[in-house]
This record gives C-alpha cells, structure tokens and sequence, in this order.
C-alpha cells in the first residue's frame, strides 16, 4: 500500500521548496507520519507543499496512491486552507475520523481540541485525512488512520 504525505506550509515552503524528504525540510511531523507508514510496513511518499486552495486540490488530483494524508493548513488562519480545499472534492465524508481525532486530542491538549478541524473523506476510491500540523497531531492522526487503512480501503473499493 502507498500513502501520498502532503505537507500544507507556506512557510516552509518558502524556505525549501518543493522537497520531497522531510529531513530537508525541517518537518518533524512529516517524519513522524512517514516513520508511522513505514514501520507499518507501507510505502510513504512525502510532498511540500503551500498552503492554498489551488496547491492542495492539484496534489488531491493527481496521486496515484491508494490513500492521501494531509498535514497542515486544519487551523483558523486566513492561510489554513486545507479544509476548504478538500471538502469539496470529496465524495463521501467520513465524519468518524474528524470526531475520533478531537476527543482523542481532549485527553493530550484538553478544550483545545476544538480549534481542530481536522477531517477524512473520499475522492475517486482514495481515502483522504486531514491533520492538524503539529507532531502531536501527526502521532495521534496516523495511529487512527494505520488502525483502519485496510479496512477503510476495502470499503472504497466495493
């Protein structure tokens, strides 16, 4: 199995580029959710991206993995647009992850967790997940979404 891990930070960006190694980028949360995929036994392929609509969607669009996790851009800021760029391309929403993640985050950062959004849905048979950008997040994201990749892929493909 391959998951696509596109990181959404304009900052980052602007400071290395396009890279595709966390460890060239600085992004420990991108390394905690490649370690998370590989000891998994999956294959990880890992993109920096900025933030913004057009950036996220055209990533979306063109992986050819069999799951897409998004870190970044889940927040409040007028750059935090991770969102509203998934959302609409999804198919299908799955509401489960987004409502797991926070009550998981209330034990780790308490009434905090409500400034997440992060989410999951489907487009065109891949699963999607959006995560909060900190390394904490990319912890507790990946180990929901490694609990039930398999599952959640066979579902999709029905």
């Amino acid at each position: 199995m391959i998951l696509d891990v596109v990181v959404a930070s304009t900052s980052r960006y602007t400071k290395f580029g396009s890279v595709r190694d966390p460890d060239r980028a600085e992004d420990l949360s991108g390394k905690v959710i490649l370690e998370k995929i590989r000891t998994a036994g999956y294959t990880g392929n890992y993109l920096l991206i900025p933030d913004g609509v057009e950036p996220i969607q055209r990533a979306i669009k063109t992986s050819s993995a069999d799951a897409m996790v998004i870190c970044g851009g889940t927040g409040l800021t007028a750059l935090d647009l991770t969102i509203e760029a998934a959302e609409p391309l999804f198919e299908k929403t799955l509401p489960g992850f987004g409502e797991i993640f926070r009550w998981q985050s209330m034990k780790e950062v308490g009434t905090r967790a409500m400034l997440t959004r992060a989410t999951a849905g489907v487009f065109m048979k891949k699963p999607i997940f959006c995560l909060p950008g900190s390394p904490g997040a990319a912890r507790l994201g990946m180990d929901l979404i490694l609990a039930e990749i398999e599952h959640i892929l066979k579902h999709v493909m029905e």
